[in-house]
């Protein structure tokens, strides 16, 4: 990313601070039920938000050159059952060309036909295809002995936009000091349409302590984390990235909000975040009962968490009226 584009950037992100002191004037022409509607459900976690439409991804823009000392990237895809996606995940991954990368799929023994899938693919990408005790399970098994510097996991029906590798590998080599980076994320549906965005402000730490709203399909982090912080606790089934991503933090590593959009998350009537949400639920207390203390009602998550909401709402229209664009 160039100085020009930095500034402009910064220019953009500043109009957007203040149109967030009067989101009144971005709701004009609206009817206040409309605006409540919106608070109730914000657009962050709004996954049909217009009619599905085909995805262009030439619209996003181009990545920068990879250089000849590119880290290391190690990308794991954990998979159970779910081949009428994978190919899309897999593709997403191995078209980016990227020169220094570790990327495989760590199958819980499919029998939907995932593993004539993966034999397709020749020597293309490492698999194994084998019983597990879950996702946090195939996570940690994939990136067992992985040699890497930079570390990411994509599940096995989302898939990732082009150039996000050499983005975030570029973002990394010239911000050493930051640890975890996350962008944009893009919803599509099951037949991979795009039908919605979520435009996210700038990290904040305190509001991550009531809700998880880091896309994890597009988060990425250095080693270092890892090694200091522990794998994926096997014990969460539903939350485990939350519970690593608090960790990380409480650790004092560095999150940073990319101004990129850089994955797309797959709704479907078989995915985990709807088929296991009442384990979610559980998951969600335990870890804000580990980080904050007590156990906080829904009217103090709400509360805890308006802010960022309010800010994720003015950069939701800031973008969809384009004064912001990513």
């Amino acid at each position: 990313m160039d100085d020009e584009f930095k500034r402009r950037i910064e220019q953009l992100e500043n109009r957007v601070a203040l149109l967030e002191r009067n989101l009144e004037l971005i709701a004009a022409g609206q009817r206040r039920t409309s605006l409540r509607s919106l608070w109730r459900r914000p657009p962050i976690w709004t996954f049909e938000q217009y009619p599905p439409r085909l995805l262009n991804q030439k619209a996003f823009r181009a990545a920068p050159a990879v250089p000849a000392n590119a880290s290391r990237i190690a990308v794991v895809t954990p998979s159970y059952n779910h081949v009428q996606y994978l190919g899309a995940t897999i593709e997403s991954i191995v078209s980016q060309n990227y020169p220094n990368l570790f990327y495989h799929v760590q199958d819980g023994a499919s029998i939907d036909g995932t593993l004539d899938l993966l034999k397709s693919l020749g020597d293309g990408i490492s698999w194994t295809s084998a019983p597990d005790q879950g996702q946090s399970s195939a996570i940690n098994l994939g990136f067992a002995g992985a040699d890497c510097e930079i570390m990411a996991y994509l599940n096995s029906d989302d898939m990732l936009l082009p150039g996000t590798l050499a983005y975030v590998a570029d973002y990394f080599m010239s911000h050493p000091d930051s640890d975890v980076v996350y962008g944009h994320r893009v919803f599509v549906d099951r037949d991979g349409l795009d039908v919605g965005r979520a435009v996210l402000p700038p990290h904040d730490g305190k509001a991550l302590q009531y809700a998880d709203y880091i896309p994890q399909e597009t988060m990425f982090w250095r080693k270092r984390v890892w090694d200091r912080i522990g794998p994926i606790d096997e014990s969460f089934h539903y939350a485990m990235d939350w519970d690593f991503i608090l960790r990380a933090q409480a650790a004092g590593f560095k999150f940073v909000r990319l101004p990129r959009f850089l994955a797309c998350f797959r709704i479907h009537d078989a995915q985990k975040t709807a088929s296991t949400y009442a384990v979610g639920v559980r998951e969600m207390g335990i870890l804000r009962r580990r980080v904050l203390g007590f156990d906080p009602t829904q009217m103090q998550i709400r509360r805890a968490i308006a802010p960022y909401l309010a800010k994720q709402l003015a950069y939701h229209y800031a973008y969809k009226l384009r004064l912001l664009r990513y």
